[in-house]
């Protein structure tokens, strides 16, 4: 079997590589976060290093490795905001194998490689302007029994919620950040609730603060007056309303409504996504209130 040698493009690539990576480890230290910086830049910087150095053996093979490269360091500068581009790789992965496949298809024609590719790539106009979006404004819902009587839930809830070390599994699997501390109770119109991420020593990771607006015998509707939180890279909360009924079975069918606005374009791929884990984000919230 042929060796196929590293070229020295390789070299100058994987050095290149290293040196960005450098960079942003010395940068991440100096903002108090050289916890996370292995996970964060090292490793990711070390892997893409790697692909530098491993050549291409076919076209797919190439389009595989510098797409992932370029993932890669757009972790690295992303820090923890890495889910997101882990969220968007399927779809740079997609796009990227597509539009290689179309341009071969071409058969080498300039022109069907210019214009091929031109319909793919439209899709990526959506969010360049706050008015270029689709159904940037959401909502989820989730429902779940309780055995409680409905009488006596706003007194169990008026202790607010309380950080859950269990979390669904969509959210476990990309480590999606859930509160660590909540401040606040009560229900009645003007109480506010402040959920707290992760204080560790690579920084603070932001807060919710939401305040009660309306409160009604079996419902509660609360606005979120500050969103700082990690999770606001690409989901905005926007308000949550937390209402109860008697169950079908006895005890209290309790119901989550959050409304959000999606952070992620395009639509058609980034929305189903976040619609799946705000779904598993209000399951967590639900846990949070202990309801037995």
């Amino acid at each position: 079997m042929e060796r196929v040698r590293t070229r020295p493009a390789n070299l100058i690539l994987a050095g290149l590589i290293v040196l960005f990576g450098v960079v942003f480890f010395v940068v991440v230290q100096r903002s108090g976060r050289a916890d996370s910086a292995l996970l964060f830049v090292v490793l990711p910087t070390v892997l893409a290093a790697g692909l530098a150095l491993q050549p291409g053996r076919s076209t797919h093979g190439r389009v595989f490795r510098l797409t992932t490269i370029g993932l890669l360091l757009a972790a690295v500068a992303a820090h923890e905001g890495a889910i997101c581009v882990v969220l968007a790789a399927p779809l740079v992965y997609l796009l990227a194998h597509g539009i290689t496949a179309l341009v071969r298809m071409g058969g080498g024609s300039r022109r069907l490689t210019v214009l091929l590719p031109l319909p793919l790539l439209l899709t990526g106009v959506e969010g360049v302007q706050p008015d270029w979006r689709v159904h940037p404004d959401q909502s989820v819902q989730v429902s779940r029994e309780a055995q409680v009587d409905p009488a006596a839930l706003p007194a169990l809830l008026a202790a607010g919620p309380q950080p859950q070390d269990a979390r669904p599994f969509a959210l476990r699997l990309l480590g999606v950040p859930t509160p660590e501390h909540v401040h606040g109770s009560g229900l009645t119109p003007g109480d506010g609730w402040m959920f707290g991420y992760h204080g560790s020593s690579h920084g603070p990771g932001g807060q919710i603060v939401t305040e009660v607006v309306a409160a009604g015998p079996s419902e509660i509707t609360f606005a979120v007056v500050e969103d700082s939180s990690i999770t606001g890279r690409w989901v905005g909360m926007r308000d949550a309303t937390l209402s109860w009924q008697p169950g079908e079975h006895g005890g209290s069918e309790v119901t989550l409504r959050i409304g959000y606005r999606r952070g992620l374009d395009p639509f058609w791929y980034f929305g189903p996504l976040q619609d799946r884990f705000m779904h598993a984000g209000a399951e967590h919230f639900l846990n949070m209130l202990n309801l037995p």
